[in-house]
Protein backbone atom coordinates (compact mmCIF):
# COMPACT_ATOMS: atom_id res chain seq x y z
CA UNK A 1 0.00 0.00 0.00
CA UNK A 2 1.01 3.61 -0.44
CA UNK A 3 2.26 4.90 2.88
CA UNK A 4 0.55 8.21 3.76
CA UNK A 5 3.59 10.23 4.82
CA UNK A 6 3.07 13.91 5.54
CA UNK A 7 6.46 14.84 4.04
CA UNK A 8 8.46 11.65 3.52
CA UNK A 9 9.50 8.56 5.46
CA UNK A 10 12.74 10.10 6.76
CA UNK A 11 11.32 13.42 7.93
CA UNK A 12 8.14 11.94 9.41
CA UNK A 13 10.08 9.13 11.01
CA UNK A 14 12.62 11.35 12.76
CA UNK A 15 10.53 14.32 13.82
CA UNK A 16 6.97 12.99 14.20
CA UNK A 17 7.05 9.25 14.89
CA UNK A 18 10.43 8.62 16.55
CA UNK A 19 10.32 11.00 19.58
CA UNK A 20 8.31 8.81 22.02
CA UNK A 21 10.30 5.67 21.16
CA UNK A 22 13.65 7.45 21.41
CA UNK A 23 12.81 9.13 24.72
CA UNK A 24 11.47 5.89 26.18
CA UNK A 25 14.64 4.04 25.16
CA UNK A 26 16.78 6.73 26.81
CA UNK A 27 14.67 6.50 29.97
CA UNK A 28 15.10 2.73 30.28
CA UNK A 29 18.83 2.88 29.51
CA UNK A 30 19.72 5.85 31.71
CA UNK A 31 17.26 5.89 34.62
CA UNK A 32 19.93 6.62 37.24
CA UNK A 33 21.43 9.44 35.17
CA UNK A 34 17.97 10.93 34.62
CA UNK A 35 17.46 11.05 38.38
CA UNK A 36 20.78 12.89 38.64
CA UNK A 37 19.67 15.38 36.01
CA UNK A 38 16.50 16.04 37.95
CA UNK A 39 18.39 16.58 41.20
CA UNK A 40 21.34 18.65 39.99
CA UNK A 41 20.47 20.21 36.63
CA UNK A 42 16.86 21.31 37.03
CA UNK A 43 17.59 24.67 35.38
CA UNK A 44 18.85 23.04 32.17
CA UNK A 45 16.01 20.51 32.01
CA UNK A 46 13.56 23.39 32.47
CA UNK A 47 15.30 25.46 29.80
CA UNK A 48 15.40 22.67 27.22
CA UNK A 49 12.10 20.88 27.87
CA UNK A 50 9.78 23.68 28.98
CA UNK A 51 11.19 26.71 27.14
CA UNK A 52 12.83 25.27 24.01
CA UNK A 53 10.17 22.63 23.32
CA UNK A 54 6.91 23.08 25.22
CA UNK A 55 6.50 26.86 25.11
CA UNK A 56 8.26 27.09 21.73
CA UNK A 57 5.70 24.79 20.14
CA UNK A 58 2.98 27.24 21.24
CA UNK A 59 4.64 30.01 19.23
CA UNK A 60 5.16 27.82 16.16
CA UNK A 61 1.39 28.32 15.63
CA UNK A 62 2.22 31.90 14.60
CA UNK A 63 3.48 30.53 11.27
CA UNK A 64 0.03 29.12 10.52
CA UNK A 65 -1.99 32.07 11.80
CA UNK A 66 -0.80 35.57 12.70
CA UNK A 67 2.31 35.56 10.48
CA UNK A 68 0.32 34.52 7.38
CA UNK A 69 -1.22 37.73 6.05
CA UNK A 70 -3.84 36.11 3.83
CA UNK A 71 -4.92 33.72 6.60
CA UNK A 72 -5.08 36.52 9.16
CA UNK A 73 -7.17 38.73 6.88
CA UNK A 74 -9.54 35.87 6.11
CA UNK A 75 -10.20 35.07 9.79
CA UNK A 76 -9.35 38.37 11.45
CA UNK A 77 -12.25 38.21 13.89
CA UNK A 78 -11.12 34.78 15.12
CA UNK A 79 -7.47 35.75 15.53
CA UNK A 80 -8.19 39.06 17.23
CA UNK A 81 -11.05 37.76 19.34
CA UNK A 82 -9.48 34.58 20.70
CA UNK A 83 -6.80 36.32 22.84
CA UNK A 84 -9.51 38.58 24.28
CA UNK A 85 -11.72 35.59 25.04
CA UNK A 86 -8.74 33.82 26.63
CA UNK A 87 -8.04 36.81 28.87
CA UNK A 88 -11.67 37.24 29.93
CA UNK A 89 -12.08 33.51 30.64
CA UNK A 90 -8.85 33.50 32.62
CA UNK A 91 -9.82 36.47 34.76
CA UNK A 92 -13.28 35.01 35.47
CA UNK A 93 -11.84 31.63 36.45
CA UNK A 94 -9.20 33.20 38.67
CA UNK A 95 -11.88 35.06 40.64
CA UNK A 96 -12.94 31.64 41.99
CA UNK A 97 -9.39 30.85 43.09
CA UNK A 98 -6.00 30.16 41.56
CA UNK A 99 -6.45 26.39 41.87
CA UNK A 100 -9.64 26.48 39.79
CA UNK A 101 -7.84 28.56 37.16
CA UNK A 102 -4.90 26.16 36.89
CA UNK A 103 -7.16 23.11 37.04
CA UNK A 104 -9.27 24.42 34.17
CA UNK A 105 -6.17 25.31 32.16
CA UNK A 106 -4.75 21.84 32.79
CA UNK A 107 -7.94 20.18 31.54
CA UNK A 108 -7.90 22.30 28.39
CA UNK A 109 -4.22 21.38 27.89
CA UNK A 110 -4.99 17.67 28.32
CA UNK A 111 -7.79 17.92 25.76
CA UNK A 112 -5.38 19.68 23.39
CA UNK A 113 -2.74 16.95 23.83
CA UNK A 114 -5.31 14.20 23.31
CA UNK A 115 -6.73 15.80 20.18
CA UNK A 116 -3.27 16.24 18.68
CA UNK A 117 -2.70 12.49 18.80
CA UNK A 118 -6.11 11.92 17.26
CA UNK A 119 -5.34 14.50 14.57
CA UNK A 120 -2.08 12.84 13.60
CA UNK A 121 -3.80 9.46 13.50
CA UNK A 122 -6.51 10.81 11.19
CA UNK A 123 -3.91 12.48 9.01
CA UNK A 124 -2.08 9.20 8.55
CA UNK A 125 -5.38 7.39 7.88
CA UNK A 126 -6.49 9.85 5.21
CA UNK A 127 -6.14 7.33 2.35
CA UNK A 128 -8.11 4.61 4.13
CA UNK A 129 -11.83 4.00 3.53
CA UNK A 130 -14.31 5.18 6.13
CA UNK A 131 -15.43 2.01 7.91
CA UNK A 132 -15.62 0.50 11.37
CA UNK A 133 -11.84 -0.07 11.36
CA UNK A 134 -11.41 3.70 11.59
CA UNK A 135 -13.69 3.66 14.61
CA UNK A 136 -11.37 1.11 16.25
CA UNK A 137 -8.37 3.35 15.51
CA UNK A 138 -10.18 6.27 17.13
CA UNK A 139 -11.07 4.17 20.17
CA UNK A 140 -7.45 3.09 20.43
CA UNK A 141 -6.00 6.61 20.33
CA UNK A 142 -8.54 7.92 22.84
CA UNK A 143 -8.03 4.92 25.11
CA UNK A 144 -4.25 5.38 24.93
CA UNK A 145 -4.56 8.96 26.16
CA UNK A 146 -7.66 9.10 28.36
CA UNK A 147 -7.00 6.02 30.48
CA UNK A 148 -3.63 7.29 31.82
CA UNK A 149 -5.34 10.55 32.79
CA UNK A 150 -8.11 8.63 34.60
CA UNK A 151 -5.38 6.67 36.38
CA UNK A 152 -3.76 9.97 37.35
CA UNK A 153 -7.04 11.32 38.73
CA UNK A 154 -7.39 8.39 41.14
CA UNK A 155 -3.74 7.60 41.86
CA UNK A 156 -1.41 10.15 43.52
CA UNK A 157 1.45 11.15 41.21
CA UNK A 158 4.76 12.86 41.96
CA UNK A 159 4.24 15.35 39.14
CA UNK A 160 1.70 17.87 37.97
CA UNK A 161 0.62 19.43 34.70
CA UNK A 162 0.93 23.00 36.00
CA UNK A 163 0.61 23.19 39.79
CA UNK A 164 0.18 20.79 42.71
CA UNK A 165 -3.32 19.48 43.50
CA UNK A 166 -4.72 20.67 40.17
CA UNK A 167 -6.76 17.45 39.88
CA UNK A 168 -7.73 17.23 43.55
CA UNK A 169 -11.39 17.63 42.55
CA UNK A 170 -11.24 14.06 41.17
CA UNK A 171 -11.31 12.75 44.75
CA UNK A 172 -15.04 13.51 44.77
CA UNK A 173 -15.68 11.25 41.75
CA UNK A 174 -16.55 7.56 42.28
CA UNK A 175 -13.47 5.45 41.57
CA UNK A 176 -14.18 3.42 38.44
CA UNK A 177 -10.49 2.83 37.73
CA UNK A 178 -10.74 -1.01 37.67
CA UNK A 179 -13.50 -0.77 35.07
CA UNK A 180 -11.52 1.72 32.97
CA UNK A 181 -8.45 -0.53 33.23
CA UNK A 182 -10.36 -3.51 31.82
CA UNK A 183 -11.79 -1.39 29.00
CA UNK A 184 -8.31 -0.02 28.25
CA UNK A 185 -6.75 -3.47 27.80
CA UNK A 186 -9.78 -4.78 25.92
CA UNK A 187 -9.56 -1.96 23.36
CA UNK A 188 -5.80 -2.49 23.02
CA UNK A 189 -6.22 -6.23 22.37
CA UNK A 190 -9.05 -5.69 19.86
CA UNK A 191 -7.01 -3.03 18.03
CA UNK A 192 -3.98 -5.35 17.84
CA UNK A 193 -6.12 -8.20 16.49
CA UNK A 194 -7.70 -5.86 13.94
CA UNK A 195 -4.31 -4.61 12.77
CA UNK A 196 -2.87 -8.12 12.41
CA UNK A 197 -6.01 -9.36 10.64
CA UNK A 198 -5.80 -6.58 8.03
CA UNK A 199 -2.12 -7.33 7.48
CA UNK A 200 -2.69 -11.09 7.04
CA UNK A 201 -5.83 -10.68 4.93
CA UNK A 202 -4.95 -7.73 2.68
CA UNK A 203 -1.15 -7.57 3.12
CA UNK A 204 -1.56 -3.94 4.14
CA UNK A 205 0.10 -2.19 7.05
CA UNK A 206 -0.22 1.56 7.52
CA UNK A 207 3.21 2.11 9.02
CA UNK A 208 2.96 5.77 10.14
CA UNK A 209 -0.59 5.45 11.49
CA UNK A 210 0.13 2.31 13.48
CA UNK A 211 3.45 3.68 14.69
CA UNK A 212 1.66 6.82 15.88
CA UNK A 213 -0.91 4.78 17.81
CA UNK A 214 1.73 2.51 19.37
CA UNK A 215 3.91 5.48 20.27
CA UNK A 216 0.93 7.16 21.92
CA UNK A 217 0.16 4.07 23.99
CA UNK A 218 3.78 3.78 25.12
CA UNK A 219 4.47 7.45 25.89
CA UNK A 220 1.26 8.05 27.85
CA UNK A 221 1.32 4.74 29.73
CA UNK A 222 4.97 4.86 30.76
CA UNK A 223 4.97 8.62 31.30
CA UNK A 224 1.95 8.64 33.62
CA UNK A 225 1.07 5.12 34.81
CA UNK A 226 4.26 3.03 34.92
CA UNK A 227 6.74 5.66 36.10
CA UNK A 228 5.92 8.08 38.88
CA UNK A 229 8.67 10.60 38.17
CA UNK A 230 8.42 14.29 37.32
CA UNK A 231 11.28 14.46 34.81
CA UNK A 232 10.30 11.23 33.05
CA UNK A 233 6.72 12.49 32.70
CA UNK A 234 7.98 15.82 31.35
CA UNK A 235 10.39 14.16 28.92
CA UNK A 236 7.73 11.91 27.40
CA UNK A 237 4.91 14.42 27.59
CA UNK A 238 6.73 17.47 26.22
CA UNK A 239 8.98 15.93 23.56
CA UNK A 240 6.34 13.53 22.19
CA UNK A 241 3.92 16.44 21.83
CA UNK A 242 6.05 19.51 21.08
CA UNK A 243 8.56 18.18 18.54
CA UNK A 244 5.95 16.60 16.20
CA UNK A 245 3.79 19.73 16.39
CA UNK A 246 6.68 22.03 15.48
CA UNK A 247 7.66 19.65 12.66
CA UNK A 248 4.11 19.58 11.29
CA UNK A 249 3.93 23.38 11.30
CA UNK A 250 7.20 23.70 9.42
CA UNK A 251 6.35 20.95 6.92
CA UNK A 252 2.82 22.09 6.13
CA UNK A 253 3.20 25.86 6.41
CA UNK A 254 6.72 26.41 5.03
CA UNK A 255 8.38 23.38 3.41
CA UNK A 256 5.36 22.36 1.31
CA UNK A 257 4.50 25.88 0.14
CA UNK A 258 6.13 27.70 -2.75
CA UNK A 259 8.01 30.95 -2.24
CA UNK A 260 5.29 32.97 -4.00
CA UNK A 261 2.56 31.95 -1.55
CA UNK A 262 4.94 32.27 1.41
CA UNK A 263 5.91 35.85 0.46
CA UNK A 264 7.96 37.30 3.35
CA UNK A 265 8.03 33.93 5.11
CA UNK A 266 10.02 32.44 2.21
CA UNK A 267 13.22 33.29 4.13
CA UNK A 268 12.39 30.33 6.38
CA UNK A 269 12.33 27.87 3.47
CA UNK A 270 16.12 27.54 3.10
CA UNK A 271 18.48 25.39 5.17
CA UNK A 272 19.46 28.42 7.23
CA UNK A 273 15.79 29.34 7.34
CA UNK A 274 15.02 26.21 9.36
CA UNK A 275 17.52 27.37 11.99
CA UNK A 276 16.04 30.88 11.87
CA UNK A 277 12.55 29.38 12.32
CA UNK A 278 13.69 27.50 15.43
CA UNK A 279 15.41 30.58 16.86
CA UNK A 280 12.29 32.71 16.32
CA UNK A 281 9.96 30.39 18.25
CA UNK A 282 12.59 29.80 20.96
CA UNK A 283 13.09 33.56 21.25
CA UNK A 284 9.38 34.18 21.83
CA UNK A 285 9.27 31.28 24.30
CA UNK A 286 12.28 32.50 26.27
CA UNK A 287 10.90 36.03 26.48
CA UNK A 288 7.55 34.77 27.79
CA UNK A 289 9.12 32.48 30.37
CA UNK A 290 11.42 35.25 31.56
CA UNK A 291 8.35 37.37 32.31
CA UNK A 292 6.68 34.44 34.12
CA UNK A 293 9.83 33.88 36.19
CA UNK A 294 10.35 37.53 37.11
CA UNK A 295 6.70 38.30 37.80
CA UNK A 296 5.35 35.07 39.27
CA UNK A 297 7.46 31.92 39.71
CA UNK A 298 10.93 33.24 40.67
CA UNK A 299 12.38 29.73 40.43
CA UNK A 300 15.13 30.31 37.85
CA UNK A 301 15.25 34.09 37.35
CA UNK A 302 14.44 37.06 39.55
CA UNK A 303 15.18 40.76 39.80
CA UNK A 304 16.39 41.91 43.17
CA UNK A 305 13.86 43.96 45.13
CA UNK A 306 11.25 43.49 42.38
CA UNK A 307 8.04 42.07 43.75
CA UNK A 308 4.53 42.26 42.33
CA UNK A 309 1.87 42.20 45.06
CA UNK A 310 -0.27 39.05 44.86
CA UNK A 311 -3.28 41.36 44.74
CA UNK A 312 -2.57 41.79 41.01
CA UNK A 313 -2.15 38.06 40.27
CA UNK A 314 -5.83 37.52 39.32
CA UNK A 315 -5.15 39.81 36.35
CA UNK A 316 -1.44 39.28 35.65
CA UNK A 317 -1.53 35.48 35.53
CA UNK A 318 -4.50 35.26 33.11
CA UNK A 319 -2.77 37.91 30.98
CA UNK A 320 0.48 35.92 30.87
CA UNK A 321 -1.49 32.77 30.03
CA UNK A 322 -3.02 34.34 26.91
CA UNK A 323 -0.53 32.79 24.42
CA UNK A 324 -0.98 29.32 25.87
CA UNK A 325 -4.75 29.35 26.16
CA UNK A 326 -5.09 31.02 22.75
CA UNK A 327 -2.94 28.25 21.28
CA UNK A 328 -5.15 25.56 22.83
CA UNK A 329 -8.39 27.19 21.68
CA UNK A 330 -7.20 28.13 18.19
CA UNK A 331 -6.11 24.56 17.55
CA UNK A 332 -9.77 23.60 17.53
CA UNK A 333 -10.23 25.79 14.44
CA UNK A 334 -7.03 26.01 12.42
CA UNK A 335 -6.64 22.29 11.70
CA UNK A 336 -10.18 21.69 10.53
CA UNK A 337 -10.46 20.77 6.88
CA UNK A 338 -13.51 20.38 4.65
CA UNK A 339 -14.56 16.73 4.35
CA UNK A 340 -14.02 16.77 0.61
CA UNK A 341 -10.38 17.77 1.16
CA UNK A 342 -9.61 15.25 3.88
CA UNK A 343 -8.01 12.80 1.50
CA UNK A 344 -5.76 15.30 -0.24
Amino acid sequence: MKQPWIQNAKTDGIFILLPPFLVLAIIFLFQNQIQGLENHYSFYTWLFLIVFVDVAHVYSTLFKTYFVKSEFQKRKLLYLGMPVISLVLGIILYQFGSLLFWSALALVAVFHFVRQQYGFMRLYARFEPNNYFKILDSLAIYSATIYPMVFWFFTPRNFSWFVENEFIWAQNIPNFLPLFTNIYYLILVIWMIKTMWIFLKDKEFNLPKNTMIIGTYLSWYFGIVYFNNDLIFTLLNVISHGVPYIALIYIREIAQKDSTSLKNLSIFKTSLGIIFFVFVIIGFAFFEEMIWEIAVWKEHFSIQNFQIPEFYFPFIIPFLAIPQLTHYLLDGFIWRRPKNKLNS
